[in-house]
């Protein structure tokens, strides 16, 4: 099971405006997450609409965060992309009632709807600032360290 392909963009896209605590236009937002310009503006329009990113108009118009990047969590980005995470559908009892249990629920529902509160507990306690300072550290370690010039 994997996350969307427009849910992962939209991870980029926010870590990305995050990261560059400034005003972006598509273009290099695009550029810079490896999302197709017409990707992103769809996916920005979605995380504009939820209040995480916001837009100016005009010609020093673009996207910028909206909030505190410890106050975003990948929970609410990729809610606002796919709408609220259950991890099994047999959870809606209104579209999908349950025809195993007399009671309405069964074993399974039960077990998934643990999995749904578990997942949704994770993803809200990763924030993106959080996230991007585990970044800087793993950076820091994995960086290459500089040769020294041999002396002649």
């Amino acid at each position: 099971m994997y996350l969307t392909l427009e849910s992962d963009y939209a991870v980029r896209i926010v870590s990305c405006l995050a990261a560059e605590d400034k005003r972006m236009d598509a273009k290099s937002i695009s550029a810079q997450t490896c999302v197709s310009l017409r990707f992103a503006l769809k996916i920005l329009r979605k995380l504009v609409s939820s209040g995480i990113v916001v837009s100016f108009k005009g010609t020093q118009g673009g996207y910028q965060i909206a909030k505190d990047p410890y106050e975003i969590t990948l929970r609410d980005v990729i809610e606002t992309i796919e709408g609220t995470y259950t991890f099994s559908r047999c959870l809606n009892s209104e579209e999908n009632p349950c025809s195993r249990g007399m009671s309405g629920m069964c074993c399974y529902q039960k077990a998934f709807r643990e999995i749904t509160y578990l997942v949704r507990n994770q993803l809200q306690g990763y924030t993106f600032g959080k996230l991007l300072e585990e970044q800087d550290e793993i950076d820091q370690i994995h960086q290459p360290e500089a040769k020294p010039k041999l002396e002649q």
